[in-house]
């Protein structure tokens, strides 16, 4: 399958994401009531504590960060980001100074008859720390099947110095 190449842009330093820990909180939250609802749910409780569409950073309503892993091997780090229903014309990947944020907007689609939408629409932001080893100018980032896959190769300094240490035994 192809990928799609997401252009990466160089802006100034956005500020962290708060939603991250409103998700945390809401995560606790609902373990905490499965906990005493013996695992029933409790739709009343979920849309209380939803912070999705409802959150407003820097006066633009936002949806919940997109979900993520980060995968560091011997040449490179990789950020994946599953971004579900969203285009690559609607994603920014921006490195300023030591720091990658991810950021774009997911549309609602126009629906006749729409009687309960629980999906998230809005602006999203996420943003990470990018390690001192990484060579900046060979950072690309491609999107394909709802998954953007940010890699960021090591220096070749940083490759060249990793060794393994052996394990003694304690005597």
């Amino acid at each position: 399958m192809a990928t799609t190449p997401v252009q990466v842009k160089k802006t100034p330093p956005a500020p962290a994401n708060p939603p991250d820990a409103l998700r945390s909180l809401r995560s606790e939250i609902d373990r905490l009531f499965e906990c005493f609802a013996g695992g029933s749910d409790m739709p009343w409780v979920h849309r209380m504590l939803d912070v999705g569409p409802a959150f407003r950073h820097d006066g633009i309503l936002s949806m919940p960060s997109p979900a993520v892993d980060v995968i560091e091997d011997d040449t490179a780090y990789k950020v994946t980001a599953e971004l579900l229903e969203t285009s690559e014309s609607e994603i920014e990947v921006m490195i300023s100074g030591d720091l990658l944020t991810l950021k774009g907007e997911k549309h609602q689609e126009k629906e006749k008859n729409v009687d309960l939408s629980e999906r998230s629409y809005g602006s999203f932001r996420r943003s990470f720390y990018v390690p001192e080893d990484v060579d900046h100018d060979k950072i690309t980032a491609d999107f394909s099947q709802d998954v953007l896959t940010v890699t960021m190769p090591k220096t070749a300094k940083a490759v060249g110095q990793a060794r393994k240490v052996e394990v003694k035994a304690a005597t």
